[in-house]
């Protein structure tokens, strides 16, 4: 008997559950390969405490519904493993492989999660176990290293632009404007921020700030003078994660040893009406730019929907130790191909934006926008009762 387990990880995003569906979808072609589909509750926790469901035991109409629901359905974590995997926790999760005949492993995540998948690997191979680890790349930041893109940004930057493009025009509307200040995810990489960039020049925001650029709180602040002295108002994009004045003494850290951003907007704001004596607003984005269905991009789900299948044939051929990747070929048409990296080229890297997608604070090139353009392109019909999108709902029938 040979089964397989799907884990999800990390910050979830509104088409991590359409690479779910797809690797599933693609197994039950394959019983005479693959006996059982498990799944690991909250991430790489439902390993170490023996928490698995049969995936089989869910109504087929809930597993459909997976292409509209946001979150991780399975459960998530920010857990990391120890760097020595010959630390007890691993062995756990060996015991739990062997005592369900788990002979393929699929782990959906980003930066961190890649590297537990990659530690897996190592190990697996290294007792001379016959399991294959492959690895799903998932992450709305976008800063996988080795691939064009990674699944979930497109839908949230989707949002991002959309959400911008609407509270632009409302800002536009007083006669006394303010400073509206957008803080958009992105710890160490600015895609997401830089999003909004495509917008026409009366929506798109006057001033970006990302990580990639060393940030001056003077400069910002007569940046900021000369915008509301010229419109009467200001947009201003702001990555969570750029490095400004603020207190991170007390801010929670996460599994992954991250502190637990937000509130740079506000503290900006506060700085402002402080210095400059002008109006403001801080936006924060918060959960909802990564878990909004109403702007899922077509494009994201169509690839998220294959890379699951894709990750479930690269198993059964055998591969082990990678991570599906996509390699453009073509902007004009757009055009993708999915191949696969080695996990120890990705685990613990990360991509950002380069001097040549940066015009200045105010612009990105037009290199930015040819990227990003043909990755929100299409929109998907979502299914709704009373007004309601429909969400997934699983029954999680534990594995014994």
């Amino acid at each position: 008997m040979k089964n397989m387990v799907y884990i999800q990880s990390g910050g979830p995003t509104s088409v991590i559950n359409t690479s779910f569906y797809g690797a599933v979808m693609e197994a039950r072609k394959h019983r005479d390969q693959i006996d059982h589909i498990y799944g690991s509750l909250h991430g790489v926790e439902g390993l170490l405490a023996d928490d698995l469901i049969d995936i089989d035991q869910e109504d087929e109409e809930q597993l459909e519904l997976l292409l509209q629901t946001p979150g991780s359905i399975l459960g998530t974590t920010r857990r990391k493993l120890p760097k020595d995997i010959h630390a007890e926790e691993y062995q756990k999760i060996i015991e739990t492989l062997k005592k369900h005949s788990i002979k393929y492993v699929f782990i959906n995540g980003g930066n961190d999660t890649m590297d537990t998948c990659y530690k897996l690997s190592l190990l697996v191979k290294e007792m001379g176990l016959d399991i294959v680890v492959v690895g799903v790349p998932k992450t709305i930041d976008n800063d996988l290293a080795c691939t064009d893109h990674s699944l979930g940004f497109p839908s949230a930057a989707k949002f991002v632009i959309n959400a911008v493009n609407a509270m632009a025009k409302d800002a536009q509307c007083f006669q006394v404007g303010k400073v509206h200040i957008f803080e958009i995810m992105g710890r160490n990489a600015g895609w997401l921020t830089a999003a909004p960039d495509v917008l026409p020049e009366d929506t798109r925001p006057d001033l970006f700030y990302i990580p990639e650029n060393e940030f001056n709180v003077d400069e910002f602040l007569e940046d900021i003078k000369e915008v509301y002295a010229r419109k009467g108002y200001a947009l201003v994009a702001i990555s969570e994660g750029i490095k400004i004045p603020r207190d991170t003494a007390n801010m929670r850290v996460d599994g992954f040893g991250h502190v637990q951003l937000g509130g740079a907007a506000a503290t900006l704001c506060q700085i402002i009406e402080d210095k400059l004596d002008i109006p403001t607003r801080a936006v924060e984005f918060s959960l909802v730019q990564r878990a909004f269905p109403a702007f899922i991009s077509k494009v994201d789900r169509e690839e998220a929907l294959e890379t699951g299948k894709k990750a479930v044939l690269t198993a059964l051929e055998g591969k082990t130790g990678c991570m599906i990747i996509f390699k453009r070929t073509s902007s004009h048409p757009y055009k993708m191909q999915m191949e696969l990296c080695d996990l120890a080229n990705i685990a613990n890297e990360e991509a950002k934006i380069t001097p040549e997608l940066m015009c200045d604070k105010t612009r990105f090139s037009d290199k930015f926008r040819e990227y990003i353009r043909p990755l929100i392109e299409g929109e998907v019909t979502l299914k709704c009762e009373n007004g309601v999108a429909l969400v997934s709902h699983f029954k999680k029938v534990k594995v014994q």
